[in-house]
């Protein structure tokens, strides 16, 4: 394999456990890895070099949380929310109406360029969800497409009872057949434990479920009001609980006590269940935002993530995250970096692998069109994203 040295870089953050910041920094990839990290005057030979131009680098963006398999508009319900409508679940019916209409080719279509959008703004990892289908063969159809753009699917059959069914044969579905004919194309399942969607029982239903068959396990939690989300989380072992905005001080200290086991520094042992918050959402349904600051402070660890869906947060822009984040949750810049690259690996068990610009790993690896990383959030909504390398290889935009 050849090797290509990325130099001249004015700041790499590696989003490492120490939150390294390396000022004139370079970085060797050997093949799909990263060989070494350093200071540019330091660096090793390599069969190719690159030119950073002075921009910053940073790994790229682990969205762990999206919603990217669907079809339609639901701009009148955004307009109406903004004029005072509450958020309500049951507006994913309409778009579950949409979604059933459009064709394999359309919908494969749509969720390409979705995620197409994303690498361009530095995602290199990807995860999305079903749930636009509540039926067998749709819920199907849409891992099945969903498997064939993204990194990894989470079965969300559980995302809402249709209209045409009872609450309990629909759980009964979704625990039955359509795990089923779903598993060959998912590696998660999850559940909407809220109000207007699954309760305790028929959630707790849905987790046991997935756990018989082999599947991580997420929730959608604590997202328009206290509920038994969290706790149901933590006690069946989730990857992660998504969403998190109703939290009392029983939830933070149970994400908290999740990662005893688990050594914050060497970054090794048990993980627990990571608090994914989602802060475009909260903005777009003018819900508290998620207590990012507190359960940091309390120990756990937390994941930003898109959420990118077509009614509550329609957007794919995990540096609007992150600015977010900073700017409204009190995080640093630099917590907020590595919830959005680190945590989102840790939320999809694959942060062996990639979310930090470390040795070994896979060489994502994005260039901002700015001297520092701090500018994603000293210039928020300005669209700072250059060029951007997944697996080793220029991926989109330009040297």
């Amino acid at each position: 394999m050849s090797t290509t040295l990325i130099t001249n870089i004015s700041e790499a953050f590696l989003s490492d456990a120490a939150h390294t910041l390396i000022e004139n920094a370079a970085i060797l990839i050997d093949g799909e890895d990263i060989a070494w990290v350093g200071e540019a005057e330091h660096a090793p030979e390599a069969d190719s070099v690159i030119d950073a131009g002075q921009r910053a680098a940073l790994p790229g963006w682990v969205d762990s949380h999206s919603h990217l398999v669907f079809a339609g508009d639901r701009s009148r319900e955004f307009v109406a929310r903004m004029a005072g409508q509450d958020y309500a679940a049951g507006g994913i019916a309409v778009t579950t109406k949409a979604t059933r209409a459009a064709s394999d080719y359309d919908l494969t279509r749509l969720v390409m360029g979705r995620a197409a959008e994303a690498l361009v703004g530095g995602t290199t990892y990807l995860e999305t969800k079903t749930g636009y289908g509540l039926n067998v063969e749709e819920e199907a159809r849409h891992a099945r497409i969903a498997s064939t753009v993204v990194d990894q699917v989470t079965f969300l059959g559980a995302h809402l009872v249709p209209s045409d069914m009872d609450a309990q044969e629909y759980t009964d579905l979704v625990c039955g057949e359509m795990l089923e004919r779903v598993l060959p194309f998912v590696q998660f399942a999850d559940v909407f434990c809220e109000r207007g969607a699954f309760d305790e029982a028929q959630s707790r239903q849905v987790l046991a479920a997935a756990k018989d068959a082999g599947l991580g396990l997420r929730v959608h939690g604590n997202q328009l009001g206290p509920g038994p989300g969290t706790q149901l989380a933590v006690e069946f072992g989730a990857a992660s609980v998504d969403h998190v905005n109703f939290l009392d001080a029983d939830d933070v200290a149970a994400l908290a006590g999740s990662w005893a086991d688990w050594d914050a520094r060497a970054r090794t042992g048990t993980a627990g269940t990571v608090a994914t918050c989602l802060p475009a959402c909260d903005l777009s349904t003018r819900m508290p935002f998620a207590p990012g600051r507190e359960l940091i402070d309390a120990g756990a660890q937390i994941a930003l993530a898109s959420n990118c869906n077509p009614g509550t947060s329609y957007t794919s822009s995990m540096a609007f995250c992150v600015s977010t984040a900073v700017l409204q949750m009190h995080l640093s810049i630099e917590e907020a970096i590595v919830a959005a690259t680190y945590g989102g690996a840790l939320a999809l068990g694959v942060q062996d692998r990639v979310g930090s610009l470390e040795v070994g790993k896979r060489a994502d690896i994005q260039l901002l069109n700015a001297p520092s990383v701090a500018h994603l959030a000293y210039r928020p909504g300005m669209n700072l994203s250059g060029p951007v390398f997944r697996a080793g290889q220029l991926a989109a935009g330009q040297i």
